[in-house]
């Protein structure tokens, strides 16, 4: 058995000072980053991904509950408790019309979405 024997220090040496590259851009605040977080959390659940895909497929880009549940073959209640998730996250807007609610995406979110996640790659 070998056993090595660490020993702590108190400051980086100057070759390890020296090697990471500077920011070239700012950098997500606390309020962006709790945002995209939130986003991110709403996407992270195969069935949100597939509600949000089916509403924009949807001719004119809008689809009533009603429609959502065969699809992704959830009862209703639980369908609705996904949709509200993604209206919290700012992906889809809610319109009740008589007993029915009717979903659709929220111009330009996606778009935000993907710029932000552009400029990370790229960044």
């Amino acid at each position: 058995m070998t056993t090595l024997e660490l020993t702590p220090t108190t400051q980086a040496s100057p070759a390890v000072a020296g090697c990471c590259a500077p920011l070239v851009r700012e950098a997500a605040d606390p309020e962006v980053a709790r945002d995209l977080a939130r986003v991110f959390k709403a996407l992270g659940d195969p069935t949100r991904v597939q509600l949000l895909s089916i509403v924009g497929a949807h001719d004119g880009g809008e689809a009533c509950v009603c429609d959502l549940t065969g699809p992704v073959g959830l009862a209703q209640p639980t369908v609705s408790h996904h949709l509200k998730i993604l209206v919290d996250a700012g992906l889809l807007t809610r319109e009740q019309r008589g007993r029915w609610a009717y979903y659709s995406l929220v111009p330009g979110a996606l778009t935000a979405l993907a710029t932000v996640l552009t400029e990370t790659a790229q960044g």
